[in-house]
């Protein structure tokens, strides 16, 4: 599988940094494996053939991206080229149960592949939290085992959970601000944040810390409580192929530029509010789509997959992302 995982990036023209595993050591105990990451997942909501483990209910997009070539400073990725850059897209709501609620407060999903003209691609894979809810992967699998519904109840074992949370306090921060903030109506009403540090290298191959956000022109909104208990199971897919057939849909890429002692590893732990901030671009969304048959459908968006002028930190979780897809992917493609 893993062999499979680096034909893809090879034909993609991706090189990665040496040393990434497909397990990694935990804080305590035997490294996490991505195929027991991937096994949990599959325990916990179960499998639908060919579909995504996690993030499974999702709408296809495509559109368009025109970077800030001032960005070039701090990046030569072609991405801040100033030219237009085909973008296929996928959002999508967390969790491998394809019935969840769109009122679920869990975090929602962008993923981004863009072709560059080289033919080369760079994915951004970002959820709607500023933080991600495990600063290991060994936090993310026991999140997973703990949630898994007891077959008994078909719930969660509340003492399971209680454990959990007690025992990992890296997983807080997310939990609270997911509890805080109301999902949106919309994909299109939501900022999404790509969680974890990257490096900028630009000509000179000088390197800047950056993290990234992506901010709707709209602005930001949220359903209210009222909505949660009257909004039904399924409206994301059809809000935003409706909004697109009005009008194309915007972001703003924002990026904050680190300074020394910003925490580079951890995405749990967000950076002081005072760093400075540079529009990066503009994304703009023209269509939406159902995902069955659409270019999204088959795309592993795989945050490793980077072009030249932008490279990942030693992050555990980005790194233990690229493994934990390749599975997911092959077993997707396989029809499994």
């Amino acid at each position: 599988m893993l062999q499979q995982h680096a034909i893809q990036l090879l034909l993609a023209g991706i090189v990665l940094p040496a040393g990434i595993p497909a397990a990694i050591a935990s804080s305590s105990g035997p490294p996490v494996n991505a195929d027991e990451v991937v096994g949990a997942l599959e325990k916990a909501s179960g499998v639908t053939p060919g579909e995504r483990r996690n993030h499974i209910k999702g709408v296809c997009a495509v559109g368009q991206f025109i970077g800030n070539q001032e960005v070039g400073k701090y990046s030569r990725s072609p991405l801040f080229s100033g030219k237009t850059i085909p973008v296929i897209a996928r959002f999508s709501v967390a969790g491998g149960n394809p019935k969840v609620p769109d009122t679920t407060k869990n975090p929602r999903g962008m993923a981004l592949e863009f072709k560059l003209p080289d033919g080369r691609l760079q994915h951004m894979t970002m959820i709607n939290t500023p933080m991600f809810g495990a600063s290991v992967p060994q936090t993310f699998l026991d999140q997973v085992i703990a949630s898994t519904p007891d077959p008994a109840t078909g719930k969660p074992d509340p003492e399971k959970m209680k454990a959990f949370k007690a025992s990992h306090p890296d997983s807080r921060a997310q939990a609270e601000y997911l509890e805080k903030h109301n999902p949106p109506p919309s994909f299109a009403d939501s900022a999404y944040f790509g969680i974890h540090t990257f490096k900028f290298i630009n000509k000179d191959s000088k390197t800047t810390l950056v993290r990234w956000r992506f901010v709707p022109q709209e602005g930001e909104k949220r359903l209210t409580d009222a909505q949660l208990k009257s909004m039904p199971e399924n409206f994301l897919q059809q809000e935003l192929i409706d909004r697109t057939r009005k009008g194309p849909v915007h972001w703003d890429m924002l990026v904050w530029i680190g300074e020394a002692g910003d925490p580079e590893n951890d995405p749990t732990v967000l950076w002081p509010e005072n760093r400075k901030q540079v529009k990066a671009g503009t994304l703009t969304i023209t269509s939406a789509m159902s995902q069955k048959g659409a270019a999204c459908e088959k795309v592993n968006f795989d945050p490793l997959v980077m072009a030249d002028g932008i490279a990942p930190t030693q992050d555990p979780i980005l790194l233990f992302r690229s493994p934990a897809y390749a599975v997911s992917f092959g077993k997707r493609i396989q029809g499994k």
